[in-house]
């Protein structure tokens, strides 16, 4: 067999494997009416799904929203009885002459125990480094004082104390570290 013989030979086979097994119009009908119903029914199911994640998407936005602006919402509800508290402190102070200094200094010891309550709860914790080592991440130099009774860079009064939110620095304490004499090596 010649070589264009083969070539012909394969070009009828691949031309015989290339047509349906089936020549009837009404199965190629049927198959193509199979075929549409497929693609419109995936078709349906595509833009089902587009519209859940379209509505997903704006139910998470309007999620994200309402937390931004109500996040506070417990932190200040637990806030209320201090100010109520305080409140009360304040109109006792000023009822008249029969003020009861130490019912008063009572009171207001109470709700400071309150606040400091409402502040732990919410992951607020106070930094008071007095007699620590001076520690620049959570610590504010506002001066230095010569001391000999304790070691130098030792933190000998806080100005202001500090606070840390959920172990994160809020606020830095304000405090006074000590140094070695002047005339010392």
């Amino acid at each position: 067999m010649s070589e264009e013989q083969q070539v012909s030979g394969q070009e009828a086979e691949s031309a015989g494997a290339e047509q349906p097994a089936t020549q009837d119009p009404g199965e190629l009908h049927a198959l193509l009416e199979d075929a549409r119903s497929k693609a419109d029914e995936h078709w349906n199911q595509l833009l089902r799904l587009q519209a859940e994640l379209d509505n997903l998407r704006k139910r998470a936005e309007r999620d994200v929203a309402q937390a931004h602006k109500f996040g506070l919402e417990k932190f200040a509800g637990e806030l209320l009885p201090v100010k109520d508290s305080l409140e009360m402190g304040i109109a006792a102070a000023s009822e008249g002459d029969n003020i009861d200094a130490a019912k008063l200094k009572e009171g207001s010891e109470l709700t400071l125990k309150m606040l400091g309550d409402v502040l732990e709860k919410f992951g607020i914790r106070e930094i008071n480094p007095e007699g620590e080592k001076f520690n620049p991440e959570f610590h504010e130099a506002m001066s230095m004082q010569e001391r000999t009774d304790v070691e130098p860079n030792t933190v000998v009064t806080v100005v202001q104390k500090g606070y840390l939110l959920n172990d994160r620095l809020l606020r830095p304490a304000m405090v006074i570290v000590a140094k070695a004499p002047a005339g010392s090596a």
